[in-house]
């Protein structure tokens, strides 16, 4: 038994399997559509937990205020979370060992014509504490039973339970900051629509009053009645371009809805324009997405969990050491049950191996390593993919922005245009036709500055996703330590 013990303290420390090491990732020095960025510095004014407010719009931030509390996906992830901190105190348990607690008391009657004898061939005369054949057994027992971690079987399901639990913090973190955008992004869209609507609104004004100067003159008899039809047609046209605007509002409405727990029936957004600036985003270098993005961080968590697999599926390789033990009374008097003479326990090691089993063990083996091989490859594609993804919006960023400077001249030289086109309409010098077509073209360029401004603020908050939103792996730490009630 000494000796036992002694292998058991000596062997304490060992876990088979290998010892995880974060798979290498060979980042950029910085991202090749970043020539004209800032790049961010400890000091800059990053976003950091609530990222949304730096477009101050208080109706956006008490919208966000309800992702984390009635987003349905979010709270599927928080309750994952809650099962996976729960599975490593699971796995935890098995560092104790299991007490169990019994007693009973029971009467048991053998028929007279059952008998024994000293010869073993069950013929002979019952013995039984009374006369009537009745036999009564009263017993008090407690076991014990401990299993040794010597080869770190228990400590490598501990550690992959407990990085799986780590990359659900991130999953976690990764479902909030995916509502958050996704709701960001139908804010502003629909805030687009109302902007869009009212410059359609503001257009079918102007063209009533084209209509109506197109009336008079025609009743004038200084313009034919073709001028009349033509303005009646665009005027009509850009009333149904402002009623169809009605339809793609509402599906934006339904979807900040759905998004904050709400039914769509219970909820409304009254119109607004948009008149939220694009924020100046510094960017962070490539290397640094290993810690803010949750979905990355997810994914090496993984890779570490399947690194632990590894090492549970080779403990099977060694044997078992068990020690049980055993204690109590039994009796078949109830006033002599717990007495000295009546005391029983038993006490001793157990080890089992397996011997042979078909290659089984090594084929769990083999499967283990497949699967760290697999989650290598997924994380370094999520880091791949992140890359892509921030190298995406910097570009449109960067186009949308000189796009929009281009475009805004536009708007200033159509709206110059137009006005040079009505006073030489009035003044009977060129047809009705160019009118309609400098509005069209004056209103298709305003209607085109509005698209890209929402366009940028969209681009922005993908900007901004991709980085990670407010998110570092310290918080995922953070939520380790004190896990959600």
């Amino acid at each position: 038994m000494t000796l036992i013990l002694g292998l058991t303290t000596l062997a304490a420390g060992c876990a088979v399997g290998p010892d995880y090491v974060r798979p290498k990732i060979d980042a950029p020095v910085a991202f090749k559509e970043a020539q004209d960025w800032k790049q961010a510095q400890p000091k800059d004014d990053q976003p950091h937990g609530a990222w949304w407010e730096i477009y101050a719009d208080a109706k956006l931030n008490t919208l966000m205020s309800q992702v984390a509390i009635s987003n349905q996906n979010v709270l599927v992830a928080e309750a994952n979370y809650r099962k996976s901190r729960a599975l490593v105190d699971a796995s935890e348990a098995s560092y104790f060992p299991t007490v169990g607690l019994s007693a009973s008391s029971t009467r048991s009657h053998q028929g007279s014509g059952t008998t024994t004898d000293n010869t073993g061939t069950g013929t002979g005369t019952n013995t039984g504490s009374n006369a009537r054949g009745i036999t009564r057994n009263n017993s008090l027992s407690a076991t014990a039973s401990w299993e040794p971690d010597i080869w770190g079987k228990v400590r490598r399901t501990v550690e992959s339970n407990a990085t799986g639990a780590e990359a659900s913090a991130a999953d976690l973190a990764n479902a909030q900051l995916s509502a958050q955008a996704e709701l960001a992004q139908d804010y502003f869209q629909l805030r687009a629509q109302d902007t869009q609507k009212k410059l359609l609104d503001d257009t079918v004004a102007a063209y009533e009053k084209s209509f109506q100067l197109t009336k008079n003159r025609y009743a004038a008899g200084v313009v034919a009645k073709a001028d009349v039809v033509q303005a009646d047609t665009q005027l009509k046209t850009t009333q149904a371009q402002a009623i169809d605007l009605e339809v793609q509002r509402a599906q934006y409405e339904h979807a900040i809805a759905v998004l904050i727990g709400k039914a769509p029936a219970e909820f409304s957004l009254p119109v607004a324009p948009l008149n939220t600036p694009v924020p100046v985003l510094p960017v962070a270098v490539p290397s640094e997405l290993l810690e803010r993005r949750p979905d990355i961080a997810a994914a090496e968590r993984l890779v570490a969990s399947a690194n632990a697999q590894i090492g549970v599926a080779t403990a099977a390789f060694f044997p078992s050491l068990t020690l049980n033990a055993s204690g109590g009374y039994q009796s078949s008097s109830f006033s002599k049950w717990l007495t000295a003479p009546n005391q029983f326990w038993s006490l001793g090691p157990q080890i089992a191996a397996t011997l042979f089993d078909g290659g089984a063990r090594r084929a769990q083996v083999r499967q283990a390593e497949a699967g760290y091989d697999a989650s290598v490859a997924t994380y370094r594609q999520t880091v791949l993919s992140a890359f892509q993804a921030i190298e995406d919006d910097l570009v449109q960023l960067r186009v949308l922005q000189a796009e929009t400077e281009v475009q805004k001249s536009a708007v200033a030289a159509a709206e110059e245009a137009l006005a040079l086109t009505l006073n030489q309409y009035k003044a009977g010098t060129v047809s009705y036709l160019n009118v309609i077509t400098a509005q069209a073209t004056a209103f298709g360029n305003r209607r085109s500055l509005a698209q890209l401004d929402s366009r940028r603020l969209v681009a922005s908050v993908l900007l901004v996703r991709d980085m990670g939103g407010g998110w570092d792996a310290q918080r995922m730490d953070d939520a380790d330590k004190h896990p959600a009630p």
